[in-house]
Formats: C-alpha cells, structure tokens, sequence
C-alpha cells in the first residue's frame, strides 16, 4: 500500500504505548516484575502481569504488594521499584532492531508521506532507552515518558502532552495502545483508541492484533470523511 496524497481532514497525528505496541519488551518487564515478587514468596501470574500494562512503576509496585499480601512502608515500596528497573534494563541490553513488533516500520513510513506527526506516550521511564536501542527514535516527533509526567494511565496527561508537543489538538489524533489503562487515558484525552494485540481491550473504537493487520489508508478515509 502507498500513499500518494496529503493529508488534508481531521487526523492530524499519530501517538504510540511503546510497550507492546512498538516494542516487543512485555515479556521483559514480566520477567523483572516476577523476580520481585518472589522475593516475597509470591507468583505474579500472566493475568495479573496484564493489570499492571500502561501503569506507572510505582503503581504497579503497589498492586504487585496488595496482591502479596504485603503492608510496605512507601519508601521500601520505591527501593524495589528500583531494583525491578535495574532487573529490567538488565534484560534489555539484548533488545535491538529485531525487536520491533512487525508491521510498525512499514506505518510509520506512510504516515511520514501522509504529513501526519508522530509521537510516542509512555508510562515507561526507560521509553527514550529503548527507542535508541531499537534505532527508532529519531522516527518521531517527540518522546513523552513517565519522567515527563505526575499522573499515570488512566489519566489523559502522556498523551495530552505529546499533542501539545507536536502542536495537534488531542481530536485530531490517533492513540495506539496495548492497555486497558491506556485506551481510557487516550479517551479521556477525547483522542481516537485503537487497541492492540489478542487481549480484549474495552471501549475502544477499534482493535487490531498487529500492524500487519492495519490499513492506515481505509482508517483516513473512514475519519476523514
């Protein structure tokens, strides 16, 4: 598929999750987040593990020890927040081109020829790390992470600002999101979600499984019209 015209409706930008949507590193961050948990004794299942998806880090430290059975004082709380993330970056020194979830390259090239902007907004604050080491990152606009933010998904604020960042009213953009958590932070930026992957995602306006699956070209004509 190629596009040839200029984007001249109402879509204006497009905004990423990194996790699982750019990148495939889900799987590294279960990794670190179980090394956590069973440290106190306890098995941080798959279905729980998605719970924690779109979540800041010390939110997830959070839900991680309620479901422990865990009563830790905050400041404990943030010491094994950070050791999760050395765990996590640990696991990443692998990660490179080859893991780029497919179809993604191939979006960002015709959404680069339709004039669209793109940004990425994630709670991580490792996001601009693993851009670089996927080679990515100069393929957008601009980074918001969680260092950039107060509130975590579900609030609206990552995605509000990379608006504000690429200069797009939030109506005229497109969040791509792999959480339940983020599809009601992009609709509570009053954005257009698109879920992503095999996980039932609810209240978005659509789902794909991958982007190989994505026609960027039908998804213009159908908001632009």
């Amino acid at each position: 598929m190629s596009l040839t015209f200029k984007l001249n409706g109402n879509i204006k930008g497009l905004i990423f999750d990194l996790d699982g949507v750019i990148a495939d590193t889900a799987h590294l961050h279960y990794k670190a987040w179980s090394k956590v948990g069973k440290r106190w004794g306890f098995h941080l299942s798959a279905d729980q593990n998605e719970q924690l998806k779109g979540v800041s880090r010390a939110d997830a430290m959070q839900k991680i020890a309620h479901w422990a059975g865990k009563n830790i004082p905050p400041k404990q709380l943030d010491y094994y927040a950070h050791e999760k993330n050395i765990y996590y970056l640990d696991y990443c020194e692998i990660l490179g081109p080859k893991d780029i979830l497919p179809g993604i390259l191939n979006l960002i090239q015709l959404s680069q020829r339709a004039g669209l902007k793109l940004a990425v907004g994630s709670a991580s604050k490792n996001a601009k790390l693993i851009l670089e080491k996927l080679g990515i990152i100069n393929l957008f606009q601009t980074v918001v992470d969680g260092n950039m933010v107060e509130n975590s998904k579900p609030h609206p604020e990552v995605f509000l600002k990379a608006a504000e960042s690429i200069k797009i009213n939030p109506e005229h953009c497109v969040v791509f999101e792999d959480s339940q958590a983020g599809i009601q932070a992009a609709l509570n930026a009053k954005m257009y979600a698109i879920g992503v992957g095999a996980s039932e995602l609810f209240n978005c306006h659509s789902q794909i499984q991958t982007f190989e699956q994505f026609n960027l070209l039908e998804l213009l004509n159908q908001l632009n019209n």
